[in-house]
């Protein structure tokens, strides 16, 4: 069916322009009854974080998501997007989205003044109803408002002219949702010129005698350190926000690790196949929630899901490397292949006292901790006691981030229980895997002080 052109075509078909927060109600509602995924991609805010969003919507109140760096705020503003209707009416040409029935700007008013309902109609979609801003401290009124336009009174027009001016980004998302993000980090003094926005609706510009009451939906991030280091929001303007929702990091770790599978960079090769084992995944997301609570990792600023993204990514890389120098067409993460995160690590952890080698030793520990971990979840140590007696009996086994697959495969059947602690990892005999199952299995019994091990330069051996 056809999208009425003019507005007197829209009259007719009895379309009833609704305000954009009772817009979004009303498709929040269709959605909860549908049983319907509300967000997309968003992972571990079921039961705490949703739920809040959904209250704060259907009471029709303006949103500040408080949270530390990657806790998906930016992405949960830009999925409210998706409680926008599919297509709305707009006067054609207008720059503010203005609702044929009733048009705010001056432009507009003028044109249905002369033309009456033959004016022009035109439909836009969700995208174009969104606006986002960065908060940052050179951000002006002119930006978020508006501002006379210096070209415009040159062709000729009076400064008392209301067509002067030229309108900002939150007059461009009338009838839409308007998101700035790091709050704290706008100017007070700019802070202020929103108050008007969120509570009477309207803006206003220069000293124009001009109102222009605007529909938007306002939502913003904050982080909680810019609350009290760098910035804040201002009292009146946190007042008139009507919910502040507080994100979080995953809260277990088959959560991080579904963030990390949806958001990895992955790369189609069609001659390498890498495959990362389930207990590799577990271990760095357990090295991310072991750093989320460390008392040598600064807690205020945060530790980002980016860092189990980016760990996850090196692992693979490493691997990759590996197998592309032994010519193997399976590239499988082990544990030699560890630090190779630590640099996409260092760079996103604020340690709490700072001199020079502590971020990588405190690193260290944590990866140690969290592959004894992983280890102890799918484990007993006293079930390798075969192996360990083999171990103390003068057996030796070497590793390193380089040594083809084909190795430990050859040593296999002098480590008795390691084909059974394979299968219990869910790995098959292919070299690669199986590679990487016995290094895991190796280093979790050192770990749990029942096997020696000897660290050499980009290599290590494990004897009793």
């Amino acid at each position: 069916m056809e999208h009425p052109t003019t507005i007197a075509q829209l009259r007719q078909s009895e379309y009833r322009v609704l305000p954009v927060k009772e817009e979004m109600r009303k498709n929040l509602v269709r959605k909860i009854k549908a049983s319907a995924v509300l967000f997309p991609g968003i992972i571990g805010f079921d039961g705490s974080v949703i739920p809040q969003v959904e209250n704060a919507i259907l009471s029709g109140q303006d949103i500040v998501f408080l949270g530390e760096r990657g806790q998906a705020k930016s992405r949960l503003i830009r999925s409210l997007v998706s409680l926008l209707d599919e297509q709305v009416p707009v006067i054609d040409g207008c720059e503010i989205n203005d609702n044929p029935y009733a048009p705010i700007c001056r432009a507009c008013r003028d044109r249905v003044a002369a033309q009456g309902d033959g004016v022009a109609v035109r439909w836009i979609s969700p995208g174009e109803r969104y606006s986002e801003k960065l908060a940052t401290p050179d951000t002006s009124i002119a930006d978020l408002i508006g501002e006379v336009d210096p070209i415009r009174v040159a062709e000729g027009k009076y400064l008392a002219n209301e067509l002067t001016i030229h309108y900002g980004l939150v007059p461009r998302t009338n009838r839409g949702i308007f998101a700035i993000n790091e709050l704290p980090d706008l100017a007070e003094r700019i802070q202020v010129g929103l108050l008007n926005l969120i509570e009477e609706r309207d803006v206003q510009i220069r000293g124009f005698k001009l109102r222009l009451p605007i529909d938007v939906y306002v939502v913003a991030s904050a982080n909680p350190e810019d609350y009290t280091n760098r910035g804040r929001i201002i009292t009146p303007l946190k007042d008139r926000f009507g919910a502040q929702i507080r994100t979080h990091y995953p809260r277990n770790v088959e959560d991080e690790i579904r963030i990390v599978e949806q958001e990895r960079t992955d790369f189609q090769d069609r001659e390498l196949t890498v495959i990362m084992p389930d207990f590799m995944k577990e271990i760095v997301a357990e090295v991310t929630q072991l750093a989320r609570r460390s008392p040598k990792v600064n807690q205020r600023s945060g530790v980002s899901v980016r860092i189990s993204i980016t760990n996850y990514e090196n692992l693979a890389s490493n691997a990759s490397r590996r197998a592309l120098r032994t010519g193997e067409t399976e590239a499988v993460p082990r544990i030699t292949d560890l630090p190779s995160i630590i640099p996409s690590s260092a760079g996103k952890l604020e340690m709490e006292t700072w001199e020079e080698g502590d971020d990588q030793t405190v690193l260290e520990k944590i990866i140690k901790t969290a592959v004894l971990n992983v280890f102890r979840r799918h484990f007993e140590a006293s079930q390798f006691n075969e192996l360990v007696q083999r171990f103390d009996a003068g057996l030796t086994f070497e590793v390193s981030e380089g040594q083809p697959a084909d190795r430990y495969m050859t040593m296999l059947r002098e480590l008795p229980g390691m084909e059974k602690a394979l299968k219990g990892l869910g790995l098959d005999k292919r070299p690669a895997l199986a590679a990487s199952g016995v290094e895991f299995v190796l280093e979790g019994l050192h770990l749990s002080k029942r096997i020696n091990k000897t660290e050499l330069d980009g290599a290590a051996i494990y004897a009793g």
